[in-house]
């Protein structure tokens, strides 16, 4: 189009009594400084970390868990909490002192300023469990886009467990080795029967998404793994854990002692002291371990009686009390003896 063609807008005119349009002024006093530097600011490392990157902790028999990346250590820790409290926390607290402070206190937003991603392998009835825990990002092998992993957990035949009468899901001892051995035997067969099928299917034409639909539980997945220290924490915790399964307990503890420790050792030591290896006690309990100390044992059978820990079964002897059982170990592990035989 030419310059003769385009249609030029009329602006209508000013009328003569419309007042001028105020203009802006700076005054010179308050222009803008010019902008400094930035601050160069170094990224946080840790050599322990750093000489462990990429290298595959093994866990059970196929397993792993490896570390990709990190952000922050110890001292983001602290930093992150002196900018939340303000001037003048560097003579209150020592940076042990405060992180052993927040973890104390259960002041958890510091410990979110760290994070991991880790690359782990791991079986896939593990891994509903792991994934319980929603507070991380996670990037999963899938067998959609790609052939199942070709692992699976193999139990020994000296590792077969006995069901837990007292815990429905826990597990307490091991079968005879003889029967284990059968056991272990059957599961191979199992295994690669399932195994076989499926490439069968594959081999057929049949869509990955669908041929994976028998492969059993124990077949590995891996997967990225990203998760903030304050949520690594929790899920350590309750992970290690006496009563969680072992499998699942074996990486909790890889992760805890192999990884955790080395990139926040004082984080580590604060979390053993007032988490991992403290006793939490309820109300009553405290009540009945006062009453104790006092020497006064009457008093803490009422108390314990009051909750409802003494009820009677029919043949008149105590009925089963999963409280009463767990305050009878932490009366014990202060040396004091339960006062209802």
């Amino acid at each position: 189009m030419s310059t003769s063609e385009v249609n030029l807008v009329t602006l209508p005119k000013r009328r003569a009594d419309a007042q001028p349009i105020p203009q802006p002024t700076v005054s010179a006093a308050r222009k803008p400084e010019a902008p400094t530097s930035p601050e160069r600011l170094a990224r946080p490392s840790v050599p322990m970390l750093d000489a462990i990157l990429g290298q595959p902790f093994y866990v059970l028999d196929n397993g792993f868990v490896r570390v990709i990346d990190y952000m922050g250590d110890d001292d983001a820790v602290v930093q992150a909490a002196r900018v939340s409290y303000g001037a003048g926390t560097k003579r209150v607290h020592g940076d042990r002192g405060l992180i052993r402070y927040l973890m104390r206190h259960s002041h958890t937003t510091p410990f979110e300023m760290c994070e991991i991603k880790l690359h782990v392998r791991v079986p896939m009835d593990s891994w509903r469990q792991w994934i319980r825990h929603r507070t991380a990002n996670v990037n999963e092998y899938s067998t959609r886009y790609s052939v199942a992993i070709d692992a699976t957990q193999r139990t020994a035949p000296d590792e077969w467990r006995t069901q837990s009468t007292a815990i429905r899901q826990g597990s307490t001892g091991h079968l005879p080795p003889a029967l284990g051995k059968r056991l272990s035997a059957a599961e191979q067969q199992l295994q690669k029967k399932a195994r076989d099928v499926y490439e069968a299917r594959l081999a057929a034409g049949v869509a990955r998404e669908q041929a994976r639909k028998d492969l059993p539980l124990s077949t590995y997945t891996e997967a990225y793994w990203k998760i903030d220290l304050h949520n690594l924490l929790h899920f350590i915790n309750l992970r290690m854990d006496v009563h969680a399964q072992q499998e699942i307990r074996a990486y909790a503890t890889v992760i805890g002692e192999g990884i955790v420790a080395k990139w926040v050792p004082v984080v580590w030591e604060a979390f053993l002291d007032y988490r991992r290896h403290a006793v939490q006690l309820s109300r009553m309990e405290a009540e009945i371990i006062g009453a104790l100390i006092s020497n006064a044992p009457e008093r803490a059978r009422s108390l314990a009686a009051t909750c409802g820990l003494l009820n009677l079964g029919e043949d008149g002897s105590l009925a089963p009390n999963r409280e009463r059982t767990e305050l009878e170990a932490r009366l014990r592990a202060f040396g004091l003896t339960p006062p209802w035989g």
